[in-house]
């Protein structure tokens, strides 16, 4: 598919589609470019742009699932080959679109010996899989398994613990990214004061979305992330020597009342995904449970360079990310026990 050149703004700067191609049904990839840029331009545009494509763009994913008479993640069920934590993982894979944004409800009731797929189950009718051959399970004798699954429609990486679930209902780690990775390049033409950039963005998507959605989408959201500073006059700014109390000026309660209470939220909440470590480094944190930027910070330089496989090149990688993205350092005292790094630590 080659789009026609369509302006994207006042300016003279024009996008098309130079690139698509579907190469299965949950891998769709296209290929954009857009010019001409002034020099630095680009690089503002394109760490925008791959940020909110994978960040701020809605996907809909299976959040949880209910296994009738099942107590455990971990238990077996006579008569199906995977445990129920193994469904769990490939309800995971499974990729949902739908047309609406309430919570919705799908289920499988299958009779066995069969290999039940995401075409077996059941979904509403603003709901439709787009792989209806994704595994879902094997059932290997005469039995009946019904699983019943909650679907929402949210952005990025949701982590969920067993608590609050009972009744033989699991929280699945719901992945609502359809776009799977963005990757951008800066090329140069012209010389001197004419000298322009152009930029080319390469996105692949889970088939939920195609490519140009995708992009569509997060150039909306980076809009409406923006708006509000358009509003801004300079009688809402109070200026230094004022000395005048925020939300008593615009009328309403402050939601910046205690700053640091609001750094410590945005802090804890925050993934270290976003700190785009090296994948060794990102990995070894994973692997001893560090998820956000909350754990991090309670483990200092020494305590990481325990970690296990975690060298003292990764420890000043993730020192160097945490400064430059969160203005974060890693602490200089040991908030953690050396039991709690692990036994396979390094010495």
């Amino acid at each position: 598919m080659l789009r026609d050149e369509t302006s994207i703004s006042t300016q003279v700067i024009q996008w098309k589609c130079v690139e698509s191609k579907t190469e299965s049904k949950r891998l769709h990839y296209g290929r954009f470019v857009v010019s001409p840029f002034k020099r630095g331009q680009v690089s503002t545009v394109g760490i925008a742009m791959r940020r909110a494509s994978l960040e701020e763009v809605e996907g809909t994913s299976i959040t949880c699932a209910r296994f009738h008479g099942v107590v455990h993640e971990y238990s077996t069920i006579t008569g199906i080959q995977e445990t129920i934590r193994d469904v769990l993982v490939n309800l995971k894979e499974i990729a949902p679109k739908s047309d609406s944004n309430d919570i919705q409800e799908a289920v499988s009731s299958v009779t066995g010996p069969k290999k039940v797929t995401a075409g077996d189950t059941l979904l509403p009718p603003s709901v439709k899989a787009i792989d209806d051959s994704q595994y879902v399970v094997t059932i290997t004798q005469p039995i009946s398994v019904n699983i019943e699954s909650k679907i929402e429609k949210d952005c990025g990486y949701r982590i969920e613990n067993s608590h609050g679930y009972g009744g033989g209902e699991f929280p699945v780690d719901a992945v609502s990214m359809p776009v799977r990775n963005v990757n951008y390049s800066v090329h140069l033409f012209g010389s001197g004061k004419a000298m322009r950039e152009t930029l080319f963005i390469e996105i692949w998507t889970n088939g939920s979305l195609t490519p140009d959605e995708a992009i569509c989408e997060a150039s909306k959201k980076l809009i409406d992330l923006l708006t509000p500073f358009l509003h801004v006059k300079c009688e809402d700014v109070p200026h230094s020597g004022d000395n005048q109390d925020f939300s008593a000026s615009t009328g309403s309660p402050s939601h910046f009342d205690d700053v640091s209470e609001l750094e410590g939220k945005i802090s804890k909440n925050t993934f270290i995904d976003q700190l785009e470590l090296p994948a060794r480094a990102f990995n070894c944190l994973k692997r001893a449970e560090i998820h956000t930027i909350s754990d991090l910070l309670n483990y200092s330089r020494e305590d990481s360079s325990r970690i296990k496989s975690f060298g003292q090149k990764s420890v000043d990688q993730v020192s160097k990310a945490s400064w430059e993205r969160f203005a974060t350092e890693l602490p200089t005292r040991n908030y953690v026990s050396i039991n709690k790094i692990g036994t396979g630590s390094k010495s």
